[in-house]
């Protein structure tokens, strides 16, 4: 709680300061008698410290004020969006996670192979290029030039319990391939490094070579043994960059038009739009604690060792 309080007010004092909401409302046309009128009913008159508490009881009760921009209460628009961000965060998270364990275990298993050197030589491209130029190409080549799949745009959707979702369609699928690899392929080159790292370090232990000693399968040494005790450090990591993806989204869903709410986002800062801009904020920072308390739940699974001990 303590750390949603920090994150919302810092977000909130830091919004302050990008430009005047009232002006980009009015226009450059209104007088001054305008402004302060607006000013007065939007509560901006008051200091910062003020305006925050104000924000924070009622988003304790799940009002985010309204969108200076569209008129509308923020909770609409981001519940509206959210689905869009969500779905496409899910398919990067999974693409991300399985193929970089996948990936990983193997460039540890065959260090040496030439398949497994080109791997981590190439996995050098998702770690370096910024994440809009890696869009920005695969537009240009699988939309523009081989025409394969939708350069932006959400494409068609279907409602499942009353959202929509672009997955279920074969065109909204399609038009989610492009940015959920955009979006995916840094997470997942920095959880393949990481697999790989830990599963080499493993592999060199003294129960490793005992284990080989006792004439067990190389089969069973490294999926049996090595593999499983990778997964504490990865889990950690791996937690965090789901949020990461979220958080990170905003980048792709601008470069691919996709109507999520990290483009909610950037319109909202093109607009000064204050309680929009404070929302989306505090929304990452909830997932962030959801998810590490999730990942902390899951230790005592993996590891027992983790466990408290009953006395």
């Amino acid at each position: 709680m303590l750390v949603l309080m920090a994150v919302g007010f810092i977000s909130f004092a830091m919004f302050k300061f990008m430009g005047d909401p009232v002006e980009n409302m009015l226009g450059q046309e209104a007088t001054l008698a305008d402004k302060a009128e607006l000013e007065e009913r939007l509560g901006l008159n008051d200091p910062i410290i003020v305006q925050y508490f104000r924000f924070l009881q009622r988003a304790l009760s799940g009002d985010f004020g309204v969108s200076y921009r569209a008129g509308l209460p923020v909770g609409e628009l981001i519940l509206d969006r959210l689905p869009a961000t969500l779905e496409l965060a899910l398919l990067s998270g999974v693409i991300a996670i399985s193929l970089g364990f996948v990936l990983g275990v193997y460039t540890a298993i065959r260090r040496d192979g030439i398949a497994a050197n080109f791997i981590m030589t190439a996995s050098l491209v998702g770690v370096s290029l910024p994440t809009f130029l890696i869009g920005v190409f695969l537009i240009w080549l699988f939309a523009v030039n081989l025409g394969w799949l939708p350069a932006f745009g959400r494409g068609e959707t279907r409602s499942l319990f009353g959202v929509d979702l672009a997955i279920l369609t074969w065109n909204g699928f399609k038009s989610m391939i492009l940015p959920a690899v955009t979006l995916g392929l840094y997470q997942m080159t920095l959880i393949m490094r990481l697999v790989r790292s830990e599963m080499l370090e493993v592999l060199r232990t003294d129960y490793i070579r005992f284990a080989r000693a006792r004439g067990l399968s190389q089969k069973t040494v490294n999926f049996g043994h090595a593999m499983k005790n990778t997964l504490v450090p990865v889990i950690t990591v791996t937690g965090l960059q789901f949020g990461s993806i979220v958080a990170f989204a905003i980048i792709t869903e601008s470069v691919f038009q996709w109507p999520g709410v990290g483009l909610l986002f950037i319109n909202a800062v093109s607009f000064v739009d204050i309680p929009v801009m404070s929302a989306y904020l505090l929304l990452v920072a909830v997932i962030f604690v959801t998810i590490n308390l999730i990942v902390d739940l899951l230790y005592f699974t993996i590891d027992p060792r983790l466990s408290v001990s009953k006395n």
